[in-house]
């Protein structure tokens, strides 16, 4: 029997953390380890608890879900996944937690099998939440980004020619089996460049790794 993905729900809306809880917890596979009321709460709590994933909202009192995610996901050794709630597909917000760190968003109003559905992406890191939109978050933050970073854009230097090839593709929100089609390699290859790329450039998550692409300019933004 496979363990089951672990769930921390931060919000500071008890009904959300009370729906989400009854959602996830009727979900085969999923459950819900805790839940936190704020930042510093949720801090305290993925400590204590250890969660694969944490629902975390972005407007809390005290320490707001940027800063909790990007504490939380800094952390030295920390391998846990955040997805953040927000209330609209195109909060500013959402940019900000896209950099400090988060895996991807969800809608407050997601139906069951779209929360069920988020959290497992999340949590294997295997694939963009709901590619059209984090696309669109990531070329926004993008064109409020200043010049691509050096530091960053050195890092891209340890990459193969293929591995940044398959970067470029993620970025642009190519799933493995579509990266494939494209290049013309098995998906199980792609897969394996996706991990030596991942593990190369110290980035968590296919999230992550189309974050890094367009702060580094390796990937611009259509007319930008």
């Amino acid at each position: 029997m496979t363990t089951p993905i672990r769930v921390l729900i931060a919000d500071d809306q008890v009904m959300v953390r009370q729906g989400f809880t009854v959602l996830l917890d009727a979900e085969p596979g999923i459950e819900v380890a805790g839940q936190a009321v704020d930042g510093l709460d949720a801090l305290d709590k993925a400590a204590e608890l250890a969660p694969d994933v944490v629902l975390m909202d972005i407007r809390m009192p005290g320490l707001n879900g940027i800063e909790a995610t990007r504490r939380l996901t800094e952390a030295a050794g920390s391998t846990v996944k955040v997805l953040v709630l927000t209330t609209f597909d195109l909060d500013e917000y959402v940019y900000e937690a896209l950099r400090a760190g988060a895996s991807g968003f969800l809608l407050k109003d997601a139906s069951a099998a779209e929360l069920a559905q988020a959290v497992r992406v999340v949590a294997a890191g295997d694939a963009l939440l709901a590619p059209n939109i984090t696309k669109r978050l990531i070329a926004e933050f993008s064109r409020m980004a200043a010049a691509p970073r050096a530091p960053l854009k050195e890092r891209v230097g340890d990459l193969t020619e293929r591995e940044t090839e398959v970067l470029s593709l993620i970025a642009q929100g190519l799933s493995n089996a579509e990266i494939a089609e494209r290049l013309v390699v098995a998906e199980q290859t792609v897969k394996t460049h996706v991990s030596r790329m991942l593990v190369k450039l110290g980035l968590r998550d296919r999230t992550q790794a189309a974050v890094f692409a367009y702060e580094t300019g390796l990937v611009r933004p259509a007319g930008y």
